[in-house]
């Protein structure tokens, strides 16, 4: 079985942060998102990946490497313009051959086992496999319409409720899908859909099943997402401490500080993570609180965000929360006003406050 990943689109609802950045590398507790599908993917036994690139492909690709760091092989595959999720397959069609293959987007968290799905694609004798999860905003979202422990439809972001069960974007198919993808037409978003060409598969007689998830999974297309997934994430960490601390840090709960780097008269609360080389001096910092490395961080309050690397913010009197500020960004503060900033930052922002 062949992996393929989507990370061709464009993060608008995630701007600036993702104004001149790929949303899949966007850090979650210090980690590009991508970096956690391609473990997924590793850890199931796929080790021949394909991963669809748009207008981001340099920076992905010098990111990710040729998959060595995972033990597995990475393939890069163009898409010219993001044209819907079964586009990408049919531009894959030569990656893929007749393999069977798992496919997800880039830019989704899935904290399952994908080695459960495979194992049950294989032991139902299907053709495709949809995972599903039960929300309860279902008009956000594709869904699929079941009835006696079968999938008979599938509908995207339907207006009137149909189906509180939310494709979540992550499926499994055999070669058949291809032959699907060809027989549809565009929708009127002018997208190739792959709710369609499932759809195609479910009429033509195919075997199509479902899986449900049994941990969490999160969209992480705006920076609500962002913070909530961090949260998700920062829970499940174990505490690890490479750099050093001085005397008068004070810390308490899950804390993890990288190599090099160095606290100075801080109270920590976890869980809390500090990239390497980071300088935290007279800070107050977390809960659920990310810290990217290279930063320097003096006199300030930091809860519930995630600061990306290289940033400096000194001396700011209010609190900062619900916060993503992209790498290298400035703050520094002089003054004093409410208590409490909100922020989202994208690359190289300054902000100065007299």
């Amino acid at each position: 079985m062949k992996g393929l990943i989507l990370s061709g689109g464009i993060a608008s609802r995630l701007w600036p942060i993702t104004y001149n950045r790929a949303k899949q590398l966007l850090p979650l507790a210090n980690k590009p998102i991508l970096f956690y599908g391609i473990e997924s993917l590793a850890k199931a036994g796929i080790k021949d990946i394909g991963i669809i690139v748009g207008q981001t492909r340099d920076e992905i690709m010098k990111a990710v490497g040729d998959g060595s760091r995972w033990g597995v092989k990475i393939s890069y595959i163009h898409q010219q313009s993001p044209d819907g999720l079964a586009h990408a397959v049919k531009v894959a069609r030569p990656f893929l051959g007749d393999a069977d293959f798992l496919m997800f987007l880039g830019d989704n968290m899935i904290r399952d086992d994908l080695k459960d799905f495979i194992d049950q694609f294989y032991r139902d004798r299907l053709n495709a496999l949809i995972v599903l999860d039960k929300v309860k905003n279902p008009q956000q979202f594709g869904v699929a319409v079941i009835q006696d422990d079968r999938i008979v439809k599938l509908l995207e972001k339907p207006k009137e409720f149909v189906s509180d069960m939310a494709i979540v974007g992550l499926y499994i198919f055999d070669k058949n899908v291809h032959s699907s993808i060809d027989r549809i037409k565009p929708s009127k978003r002018n997208e190739l859909e792959i709710t369609d060409a499932i759809q195609d598969m479910i009429e033509m007689g195919f075997e199509v099943g479902y899986g449900r998830l049994k941990k969490w999974w999160k969209d992480t297309g705006t920076p609500l997402d962002m913070l909530e997934a961090n949260r998700r994430l920062l829970d499940e960490i174990e505490g690890s401490i490479e750099g050093t601390t001085d005397e008068n840090t004070d810390m308490k709960g899950k804390v993890v500080i990288g190599k090099e780097s160095r606290t100075v008269n801080c109270k920590i609360r976890g869980p809390v993570v500090i990239g390497e080389n980071c300088f935290i001096k007279d800070a107050e910092l977390g809960p659920y609180t990310v810290v990217g490395r290279g930063s320097r961080i003096e006199n300030c309050k930091i809860e519930d965000s995630i600061i990306m690397e290289n940033c400096k913010l000194i001396n700011i009197e209010k609190r900062i929360c619900n916060s993503l500020i992209g790498e290298d960004v400035e703050i520094s503060c002089q003054g004093s006003g409410s208590d409490r900033y909100s922020l989202v930052l994208g690359s190289k922002n300054r902000i100065k406050s007299m």
